[in-house]
């Protein structure tokens, strides 16, 4: 339950403000508007200037607060990450929710965040602009499960999981590059239903080769981040030989896995 609401006009408030105890960010409010019995307080972060998406040499920089439909719709957005997005949520959601909010509190079945950490996506965070890669960051957040959503039987993330890097710190900003080749695969139930599996494959011009993995877990997996797609299959089956439960067997999910990754790479060539 809220209990008091603040909008800041400076980031430097903002962040004395999250200092707080039992206080957390808020950007679209999708997560934050859920019923929930622990008091807490909200920083509005709508006048940070935090919407902005704009193009940086070889990177899109998109801002923290940028709503997940805006980034669909951009002209810079490749195409399989518009296609990850427009699976993440019904658009009345997507127009709501935003990157780092959909960031800090996904679990493995996120498209979104599977093919952001195939592109090796970069956080940056407030005060200091510590930057750091999705990849190291996802483990580490503290998110604690509450009552899964009867709608759509994920994990609903308790308060505590919202404040990103811990008191008095912000993420401002996800950085992706835009110099990579692209593509994602999914296997679900129905066409626009959250993925079972799914896998990213993102590929730079020296070689360089990230397959992520999603469908199952509290975080998406990073199988594979080297020179070529070599093994490319073989990392697949390897990442999600646990991949187990009430949603599909891992020998399920360690076949598709492969599958998907094969399917990625043959869409690059």
């Amino acid at each position: 339950m809220i209990t008091q609401y603040y909008r800041p006009q400076t980031l430097e408030e903002a962040l004395q403000l999250l200092a707080r105890e039992d206080t957390c960010p808020l950007g679209g409010g999708t997560l934050l508007s859920r019923p929930n019995e622990k008091s807490f307080y909200v920083v509005d972060l709508q006048n940070l200037g935090l919407d902005q998406l704009r193009k940086s040499g070889g990177n899109l920089q998109i801002g923290a607060t940028v709503a997940l439909q805006t980034l669909l719709e951009s002209s810079f957005t490749p195409k399989a990450l518009k296609t990850a997005l427009a699976l993440e949520a019904p658009l009345n959601l997507r127009t709501q929710g935003t990157v780092a909010g959909t960031l800090v509190t996904c679990d493995g079945r996120s498209p979104f965040a599977v093919v952001m950490l195939a592109l090796d996506a970069r956080i940056t965070f407030a005060p200091g602009n510590e930057i750091k890669s999705l990849g190291d960051y996802l483990p580490i957040r503290e998110v604690t499960n509450g009552v899964s959503s009867a709608s759509s039987a994920r994990p609903v993330p308790s308060v505590r999981s919202l404040p990103p890097a811990g008191p008095g710190k912000l993420l401002t900003k996800v950085e992706i590059p835009m110099n990579v080749r692209l593509a994602f695969e999914t296997v679900a139930r129905t066409p626009s239903d959250k993925p079972i599996v799914c896998a990213a494959v993102a590929q730079w011009p020296s070689g360089r080769t990230r397959l992520a993995l999603g469908g199952w877990g509290k975080a998406p997996a990073l199988a594979l981040d080297g020179n070529g797609p070599d093994d490319l299959e073989a990392a697949a089956r390897n990442a999600f030989s646990e991949a187990g439960d009430e949603w599909a067997s891992k020998e399920y999910r360690n076949e598709i896995a492969s599958v998907l990754a094969k399917r990625c790479l043959a869409t690059l060539v």
